[in-house]
């Protein structure tokens, strides 16, 4: 039984891990035992996440205060909470792994639901479930990056290689116009020499004169 001092560091200290979180999961964890706790909590913790329990009705009184509207008092079983820094997605793989395996060694454990803090809204069971068995963010985000940059790679290899088949563009040779040989220039016959004239009419050509 807790004492008014002890049940105050309880509030003052769930109220703490509450600030510090973006969202909450709350647990059923009847059954199961200190050893298999203490797995999930380092398992958690990976993530930055923590495990602790507080009584629900000191728990109740907390979410009251922060304007949480979940009340764990209305789950009869012994309900534990999940911490989380983070959005749900970065550790819900994580819990719903852990409680599948319990549930195989026949240990109850079950997610009664958790609290968005950021978005100020409740998330059922089931919808934990759903973004339980989504890829993690890291594979989502490297998803999202393939469907984009895949295409672009593929149309990259696709220009690449029509640039390899294509064949090489060459210079036009120049025409090669046929040059006529060059006319020769006709050559003029020789002239006669002119006649000249003697006292008896045309004379013979110079340089045959006839006798007187």
């Amino acid at each position: 039984m807790l004492n008014k001092a002890q049940k105050k560091q309880h509030i003052d200290k769930s109220a703490e891990m509450v600030k510090g979180s973006k969202t909450l999961v709350f647990a059923d964890f009847t059954g199961v035992d200190t050893a298999s706790l203490r797995r999930l909590k380092i398992e958690v913790k990976k993530a930055g996440a923590a495990f602790k329990v507080f009584k629900k009705r000191l728990l109740n009184i907390t979410l009251k205060d922060l304007g949480v509207a979940f009340d764990p008092l209305q789950f009869k079983s012994q309900v534990g909470t999940f911490f989380i820094p983070e959005d749900l997605s970065s550790v819900a793989g994580t819990i719903h792994k852990f409680a599948k395996e319990l549930i195989k060694a026949k240990k109850n454990f079950i997610v009664l639901g958790a609290y968005d803090l950021v978005g100020k809204q409740a998330v059922s069971a089931a919808d934990f479930t759903v973004i339980a068995k989504l890829p993690g963010r890291e594979v989502l985000l490297s998803m999202v990056i393939g469907g984009i940059t895949g295409p672009l790679r593929a149309f990259m290899y696709i220009v690449s290689e029509l640039a390899k088949k294509a064949p090489a563009a060459q210079a036009p040779e120049a025409a090669t116009v046929p040059v006529a040989p060059a006319a020769s220039a006709p050559v003029a016959p020789a002239a006669e020499p002119a006649p000249v004239p003697t006292s008896e009419g045309v004379g013979t050509p110079t340089g045959s004169v006839g006798a007187v």
